[in-house]
């Protein structure tokens, strides 16, 4: 048995066969396909290109949150085990699914003071939720605790940075990320938005290029502005929404432009996905620069 369990959500993006191998725990993330839930785990019930297929075809997609019930459980039964859990979340700038969690936190609490469990809000999602998982992995093989595994996260997490493109402005539009006119008038012109995750976890439009090829290139423009020029990086993840040419096409450019050890191609589950529609493609690393002082150079 590991020394203390971690737990993660469906947002990670994170493929089972990981999660399996480094006996990390999952609490899926519900989400509904023309009104029938899906509240088991995506990969049990459907496949993303399946979910992709779907959303083409004209069908509406949309989430929900694990409730504080679900943590509430979770958190008894480790505690009930003699573990010690650590939770890597949905970032609260997305969802309501951490404050879920301290809800539940707060509650155990009245009968555990001391119970052991570490939520971390991820300040962000997808494949940079996959890079902090990752790097929980890696402290409880040094032999970190729960609690000094939890600490690195809380500050590595600063240093989190990613970027994505989208193919149809509308989803955007739907999830309110980006005005109706905003959204048609790009669509026409084949604008491709620029988003990135900010230092509180939420979206913001970055930039834009025109085409694809250009949303691509810009990327990994920026991606350049956020490492040292010799840097080298363990781990690029990339993760797609049913488009894997542009995403071999965007590890191909970071192959050639900095030094990476391992560059992970993946598809986007539906908890995202479903904001963003197929055709995104996104980009997560490791910055020698934390996302604050990203937003602070890249504004002069």
């Amino acid at each position: 048995m590991e020394p203390f369990a971690i737990v993660v959500d469906t947002s990670c993006d994170l493929p089972p066969e990981y999660l399996e191998e480094h006996n990390i725990e999952i609490l899926p993330i519900p989400f509904i396909l023309d009104e029938v839930a899906h509240d088991k785990g995506y990969w049990q019930e459907i496949s993303d290109s399946e979910f992709y297929d779907s959303l083409r075809n004209g069908s509406e997609a949309k989430t929900s949150l694990i409730n504080p019930d679900v943590f509430t459980k979770s958190f008894t039964e480790h505690i009930e085990q003699g573990r010690e859990a650590l939770f890597i979340i949905l970032s609260s700038g997305l969802s309501a699914t951490f404050q879920s969690s301290l809800i539940a936190l707060e509650q155990i609490k009245n009968t555990h003071p001391n119970p052991g469990m570490y939520p971390i809000d991820g300040l962000c999602a997808t494949s940079l939720n996959g890079l902090l998982t990752m790097l929980a992995v890696e402290k409880r093989k040094e032999g970190l605790t729960a609690g000094e595994t939890a600490a690195c996260l809380e500050q590595k997490k600063h240093s989190l940075l990613g970027f994505f493109t989208v193919d149809d402005l509308m989803y955007l539009h739907r999830g309110g990320r980006l005005s109706k006119l905003s959204a048609i008038g790009g669509s026409v012109l084949k604008i491709k938005p620029l988003l990135n995750i900010q230092p509180d976890g939420t979206l913001a439009l970055k930039d834009k290029a025109r085409g694809r090829d250009a949303a691509l290139k810009l990327m990994v423009s920026q991606m350049q502005k956020c490492i040292s020029p010799d840097a080298l990086l363990d781990t690029v993840f990339i993760t797609h929404t049913d488009c894997e040419s542009d995403a071999c096409k965007l590890a191909e450019m970071v192959k050639n432009t900095v030094d990476v050890r391992q560059i992970r191609v993946m598809m986007m589950g539906p908890v995202i996905g479903a904001h963003v529609g197929p055709g995104a493609v996104t980009l997560a690393f490791e910055a020698n620069i934390t996302r604050e002082e990203y937003e602070n150079t890249s504004s002069k």
